[in-house]
């Protein structure tokens, strides 16, 4: 198959028939393909030596390890793959965990098939993709990090939008993609729990972003 132009993907989850389900799903988006299967941090870090992906997917629990274990390796590796955390672990305090450690998605197996691919399209724009739910608990447990975590790009299309710029704008004053410019927006509407623009502005002015 001719991987050139797509999203390199390795699939880090312990349960083959997983694996096998998440990879017919995934390549059902032409922009996707899965190029390698691993059921332990071993395989996962020689596989990503090996086959330098674009992303991973991780489950947390890889047999009796933690994959969350991986994630300091695998940010090292060069080039520096995106992280998505696909796991059945729905505590807020493992999203808080995860996200500490550098990924840059994290959503639950039971999850829709489109949120998945939401996530893989968000992160590859070099987004982050909290599933909403999980914001949601995190905020009412008044945790700030998913603002204070906002990458520097998503603070710039922040601002542009809570001062009222529409998405074309954004794309020409920041010379990135409109398809980019809407990654960013949903990234920014999870990691905030924001369900319009007055929320997005609201959570830019606590930022400080309008000053």
């Amino acid at each position: 198959m001719d991987t050139f132009g797509k999203w390199r993907i390795v699939l880090a989850d312990d349960h083959a028939l997983v694996r096998a389900g998440l990879k017919a799903l995934i390549e059902l988006d032409r922009r996707c393909t899965v190029i390698g299967e691993v059921g332990t941090i071993a395989q996962l870090l020689a596989t990503v030596d090996e086959l330098p992906p674009d992303l991973v997917i991780l489950d947390i629990a890889l047999g009796r390890e933690n994959g969350l274990n991986a994630v300091a390796e695998l940010l090292t590796a060069h080039p520096q793959p995106r992280i998505v955390v696909l796991t059945m672990h729905d505590d807020p305090a493992f999203a808080r965990d995860a996200l500490g450690r550098g990924v840059h998605g994290y959503l639950l197996k039971e999850a829709a098939a489109e949120e998945l691919i939401r996530a893989i399209e968000v992160v590859m724009a070099m987004g982050t993709y909290l599933q909403p739910q999980l914001g949601a608990q995190l905020l009412s447990h008044h945790h700030p990090e998913p603002a204070q975590r906002l990458t520097d790009r998503e603070r710039d299309v922040l601002r542009l939008l809570a001062r009222g710029h529409t998405n074309t704008e954004i794309a020409h004053d920041l010379y990135i993609s409109l398809r980019t410019v809407e990654a960013h927006r949903a990234s920014l509407r999870t990691r905030l729990s924001a369900s319009s623009r007055s929320e997005l502005v609201d959570a830019a002015r606590e930022l400080g972003l309008l000053t």
